[in-house]
């Protein structure tokens, strides 16, 4: 099987284990189990980041997948895709910015910004695994 027509199910359960993982990490810090919450996040940021891997190779080895579904469909999903990836750009640098600051303890500055990361990531995270979902599954 050719990696083009693996990849997409690889991100798409990557993506799925970040969004686990980072709901998991919300209530685990909601719990006051900061020991797991760190591990769930750090699980989170693993499987975004082997993701991120995957998705771009993914791009470089395979064509544009061009969106088969019709009607009203179509503009609620090109305004989906549109929205996750202006903010999958977007919390990119944040996520990391989030974990450096976590990672060197300083959880004054950490929290903050987390506030705005975790759902941001969140809807990302979410909205990718609608896209895949309406793109192989849905509308093929």
């Amino acid at each position: 099987m050719e990696a083009a027509a693996i990849l997409p199910h690889v991100t798409a359960s990557l993506n799925g284990a970040a969004l686990l993982a980072a709901l998991a990490g919300f209530g685990f810090i909601r719990a006051g189990r900061r020991d797991l919450h760190r591990r769930a996040m750090l699980t989170a940021v693993a499987a975004s980041a082997l993701f991120l891997i995957a998705y771009i190779a993914y791009h470089f080895s395979a064509p544009i997948f061009v969106f088969r579904g019709s009607g009203a469909v179509r503009p609620l999903y090109y305004t989906l895709l549109v929205s996750h990836v202006v903010l999958a750009v977007a919390v990119t640098p944040m996520i990391l910015l989030t974990l450096a600051r976590a990672l060197a303890g300083r959880f004054d500055a950490h929290r903050p910004l987390a506030r705005w990361t975790w759902p941001i990531w969140i809807y990302v995270s979410a909205s990718g695994l609608i896209v895949y979902g309406m793109l192989y599954h849905l509308y093929t």
